[in-house]
């Protein structure tokens, strides 16, 4: 008979009928042979891994873009012309902008194949009536497997046995705390984050025993679900990516119009076609702007590298600047805004109710020492102390607490406050104890102590509550009654509310306590509000982002009411803020309402969320013009990760499947250094336009010199080869030096720009053309006063434009400063890299010039001191101008 398999909703359905459905036997389990069988049909227990892509591919990939195609038709051209100089030169510009991609995205890849870690998990599993250490992969459905404390969940399972069972399941549901499991048949529609007699693969057991039987494996795991999901959200192409593939059509459409109109004009006036076709060659070149992808690709890896000394590490070059034009981050709570550790939060005595925190191993109290409560307090830490499990292991010189994050939690409370753990327990012998279980919801245990014998116990209010009739207040003990049992309830409730986990204490001391009668007649303490609490270097992190003009929003699979109080704690909502959603109410993507969209945006808490839920959300942002990273390190959020034009992954925390996912890893999982690379990306941005609007209007310069000289000097037009050496040489330095610049200081203080702009807006444009026109007039001046004043040639005339050119774009560079910059002092020329860049690039032509084999390769002759002083003098008047014009533009802002 044939299993049913996959098999939906296993939580559905009892112990019994899930072994008869999967015809397994919950103390002999499967035979090997039937193990085996199962395996050949239903696979092993592995799913693949995401494959990165080929050393090949990864380098092939550097030459997929429109810019790179226009180069290479311009080598193919060349070669044709037989121009093989010229032809090497543009293949030269190809190769050094791939190599320097390829190199740093391979450094990226080095540098997150060292994150990895190779766990091989084993399973105890049992096999033929026997348990076996055998590996999860070999896994089969309906195998059963024995599970304690420590263990990897290698599969999903149906729980047959809990015993004290709790797993924490915060990398696949987003929960703070661990799961108490049993073995009680649940409803259909129960959230994954509830399904309390499941186990699922991934997840880790924090305390207690039990017995599973395996009914999913691979892909039919709620992990094997998740990974499906990643493959299937899709890669989104970065803003950067788009923008500079825009603006390399435009450039491609208007150097073909341009070619067209020269030609024919040329046809009609009887030009010669080998002089048509060489000086539609020369537009071509002196269109497009060969050294924007290595400026491009130089100014983002650089942004890389100082990035990874912020502890950020960049998989890929363009989400440096994608990164800084984020106008959302969507995180994720436990371990992103949280430090994913169980504190105590608020203390709730009969006299009074305390806030609390541990700073540098030390309690603090918000409103300082309270004398009421220090008797009732001792109690509630010895209590705290005893009925607990908890174990100190000594590792490499230093104490490690290991075991339930509540317990830890209690331990580190009495570490900080004075008096030892260790300490504590010495003094009391434990001699019995009532193990926690889901039914009873409270632990208890027996000491013998000091003062004689001493009875501890913790556990859910409203059962510990039943088990005490007095009550401590302040060193007094008298009878608690139906009215103060009522209040504590009530004021239980109201710090669940806050999104604490609340556990009641009480003791019982005295002679003979045995057995059987320690859990009567206790004393009831008071109550402690855990939380998982907020990291502290969040707030600031968080207020930077806001006045940049970013929204932040947390998606967790938490509680609401836990989000909800975290997310005030760090100044993500405000104080009175209610709104949140959970992943029970949002309807499903195909079902989203234009009410429902505009709620979803105006939303800063998403609660109880699944995997396919968080994905969809980033879809609703993306869909409505954001530029969204989302940051997270867990399996569940891996989907989003890669769906996010930036996804971000926490390094220590974060599980491997986040991690290969993500654009960005933090190294510190710090959300600071989120705020950080934001801003460094908005710095890169502004570095990017400045050398855009400097390579574009130095190439339209180079486009309307060609033009006016193609018709009306036809024999002095620029060479192909002299515009591509302005092109990588005097234009290339200047612009790389503008691309590593240190920005403004004040990016963080201003709005994100508009995602739907392009990288030249219109204002750009005009700035770009008045440029052009400057350097164009300054180049025909000098061709024009040399021609009348100067005994010079054809040649001389193509040398003289081609020296003022490069003079004037040259000097173009300082014209990138901000309109209401300094003239002298600013932030072009505080760079250091610009003075190095002119000094370089004037260099380089004047060897170009004193070297005879180099002037005949660009066909240039030695020229008169007097034509060099032309050259340059003329070359300075675009600066002058454009300085003269900020003047007058910033005196004029002034009155205004």
């Amino acid at each position: 008979m044939k299993i049913t398999y996959p098999f939906d909703d296993p939580h559905t359905t009892a112990e019994e009928e899930i072994l008869q459905l999967f015809q397994t036997n919950a103390e002999t389990g499967l035979s090997q042979s039937e193990a085996d069988n199962r395996t050949k049909e239903f696979g092993a227990n592995i799913f693949e891994a995401q494959k990165q892509k080929s050393i090949w591919l990864m380098f092939l990939l550097q030459f997929m873009s429109p810019i790179v195609y226009l180069l290479v038709f311009g080598v193919l051209v060349s070669i044709y012309f037989k121009d093989y100089i010229e032809a090497i030169a543009i293949g030269a510009v190809i190769l050094i902008n791939a190599l320097i991609g390829f190199f740093m995205e391979l450094q990226a890849r080095i540098s997150m194949n060292a994150l990895k870690e190779m766990d091989v998990i084993r399973s105890k599993t049992i096999r033929d009536g026997k348990i076996q250490d055998i590996p999860s992969e070999k896994l089969a459905p309906g195998d059963i497997v024995m599970l304690e404390a420590g263990d990897i969940i290698p599969a999903d399972g149906r729980l047959l046995e809990a015993i004290q069972l709790q797993c924490d399941e915060s990398s696949l549901t987003g929960e703070s705390l661990p799961s108490e499991k049993n073995t009680e048949k649940l409803p259909k529609d129960t959230e994954l984050a509830d399904q309390l007699n499941m186990v699922f693969k991934g997840a880790s057991v924090i305390t207690g025993k039990g017995k599973v039987v395996i009914t999913g494996i691979a892909k039919n795991t709620q992990l094997g679900t998740i990974t499906s999901l990643v493959a299937s959200s899709g890669e989104t192409s970065t803003p950067l990516d788009r923008k500079l593939n825009a603006l390399s059509k435009k450039l491609i459409w208007f150097t073909l119009v341009l070619i067209g109109i020269f030609a024919v004009t040329g046809f009609i006036q009887g030009e010669k076609w080998v002089l048509i076709i060489k000086t539609s060659i020369a537009l071509a070149v002196a269109a497009f702007p060969e050294g924007l992808p290595i400026v491009a690709t130089v100014a983002l890896a650089h942004g890389m590298l100082l990035m990874a000394r912020r502890n950020a590490l960049v998989k890929k070059l363009s989400s440096v600047e994608t990164l800084g034009s984020t106008n959302v981050i969507l995180t994720d709570k436990t371990g992103t805004l949280t430090e994913n550790k169980i504190y105590v939060d608020t203390f709730s005595f009969p006299e009074e109710k305390l806030k609390v925190r541990i700073e540098n191993d030390s309690l603090q109290i918000e409103k300082g020492e309270s004398e009421r409560v220090k008797k009732s307090f001792e109690k509630l830490r010895l209590v705290g102390v005893l009925c607990n499990d908890a174990s100190i292991k000594q590792e490499d010189n230093s104490k490690k607490l290991s075991g339930d994050p509540i317990e830890i939690a209690l331990i580190t409370l009495a570490n900080a406050s004075g008096k030892s753990a260790e300490e504590i327990k010495g003094e009391y012998e434990r001699i019995a104890e009532i193990p926690f279980t889901s039914e009873a919801k409270m632990m208890a245990t027996l000491h013998k102590g000091p003062g004689g014998q001493f009875a501890a116990a913790k556990g859910s209010v409203e059962h510990l509550l039943e088990k005490c009739s007095k009550i401590q207040t302040g060193e007094t003990i008298g009878d608690l009654n139906d009215d103060t049992k009522k209040n504590i309830l009530v004021e239980s409730e109201q710090m669940a509310a806050e999104g604490l986990r609340v556990l009641a204490f009480a003791f019982r001391e005295g002679s003979g306590l045995t057995e059987d009668n320690f859990l009567n007649e206790l004393v009831y303490v008071g109550m402690i509000g855990f939380l998982d609490p907020p990291r502290m270097d969040i707030r600031d992190a968080i207020t930077s982002c806001r006045k940049g003009g970013i929204r932040i929003v947390m998606i967790t699979g938490d509680h609401p009411k836990t989000a909800l109080n975290i997310a005030r704690k760090v100044g993500l909502v405000d104080e009175g803020e209610q709104n949140t959603i959970t992943g029970k109410d949002l309807p499903s993507i195909n079902l989203i309402t234009d009410e429902w969209k505009e709620k979803i945006l105006s939303t800063a808490v998403f609660a109880r969320t699944t995997p396919k839920q968080k994905l969809e959300i980033v879809g609703v942002y993306q869909n409505a013009g954001n530029i969204v990273a989302m940051t997270g390190d867990g399996v569940n959020d891996a989907p989003a990760l890669k769906k996010a034009d930036v996804g971000i992954a926490m390094g220590l925390r974060g599980t491997q499947v986040a991690k290969e996912t993500a654009s960005i890893i933090l190294k510190d999982d710090s959300f600071t250094s989120i705020a950080a690379a934001v801003s460094h990306g908005r710095i890169i941005f502004q570095n990017i336009q400045k050398f855009v609007v400097y390579l574009v209007s130095c190439n339209l310069s180079e486009i309307m010199i060609v033009t006016l000289m193609g018709f009306f000097a036809p024999a002095s037009v620029l060479l192909p080869l002299q515009i591509l050496f302005l092109n990588m040489v005097t234009d290339v330095f200047p612009a790389l030096a503008l691309g590593v610049g240190k920005g403004d200081k004040s990016v963080m203080d201003k709005p994100p720009r508009d995602p739907k702009k392009n990288i030249i807006t219109n204002r750009s444009w005009l700035a770009i053309a008045s440029y052009a026109v400057l350097m164009t007039a300054a180049v025909l001046l000098a061709v024009f006063y040399c021609r009348y004043t100067m005994v010079i040639d054809n040649g001389m005339e193509n040398n003289i434009a081609f020296i003022t050119l490069a003079s004037a774009q040259l000097f173009h560079v300082f014209n990138m400063s901000a309109v209401d910059s300094r003239i002298i002092i600013n932030d072009v020329t505080k760079n250091k890299f610009v003075w190095l860049a002119l000094f370089l690039c004037f260099g380089i032509l004047a060897l170009v010039f004193f070297q005879p084999q180099m002037r005949l390769v660009l066909n240039l002759k030695a020229l008169p001191l007097s034509v060099w002083m032309v050259c340059i003098i003329t070359g300075t008047v675009p600066l002058i101008l454009v300085q003269l014009f900020k003047i007058i533009s910033r005196k004029k802002n002034k009155k205004d």
